[in-house]
């Protein structure tokens, strides 16, 4: 504001509205910019944590040691055995059209449709909260070195077709043991 020669009040000049606004315009546009990645953060998050607890399961699964079901007599013994959980019948949902821009509600027969030693069952995961993504797992081999498995979070979080990928991998090694990769491999996450 300016103070005129005899004291008098003037309003603001036009100039200096204009800076104002200018300066809410652009602090808008960032505000718009930061929250709208926020947003996306979150989402993907609901996936990247996923395919974390499904490689965990996977190790879990692995470790478990599997005997016969026969009685043992005294002296003897069984063979122990450790394997992947075999690959899930289905992807959960079952099509890409169910989180197409929109959040899926999976019922929990979705998650136990495979017998024990299989898919999403086997590892004992299930999602019970509304999901962005569709998630399958796929194991080839699943007792000798170099057998592995992938875990895989699909989604199209605004609907326009284009998904966003999330894949999380583990092999067998030479002693035995499962490896899980040090980082999930991200195709368009946040699309």
């Amino acid at each position: 504001m300016r103070i005129g020669p005899r004291g008098a009040r003037a309003a603001f000049t036009l100039i200096e509205l204009m800076i104002v606004v200018v300066i809410i315009g652009i602090l808008s546009v960032l505000a718009a910019y930061g929250v709208r990645k926020y947003i996306a953060n979150a989402k993907t998050a609901e996936a990247r944590n996923a395919l974390g607890r499904i490689g965990g399961s996977a190790i879990i699964a692995y470790e478990r040691e599997s005997m016969a079901g026969a009685i043992l007599m005294q002296q003897t013994s069984t063979p122990i055995t450790r394997a992947l959980c075999l690959s899930a019948s289905q992807s959960v949902p079952a099509s890409k059209a169910s989180i197409a821009g929109a959040k899926y509600q999976s019922s929990p027969n979705e998650w136990s449709v495979d017998p024990v030693a299989s898919g999403f069952a086997c590892l004992h995961f299930t999602m019970d909260a509304p999901q962005y993504y569709m998630y399958n797992y796929a194991a080839v081999g699943s007792t000798n070195p170099g057998d592995s498995f992938t875990a895989m979070a699909n989604g199209d979080l605004n609907g326009d077709g284009v998904l966003s990928t999330f894949t999380l991998s583990g092999k067998i090694n030479a002693s035995y043991a499962v490896n899980v990769a040090p980082n999930i491999a991200e195709t368009s996450p946040e699309e």
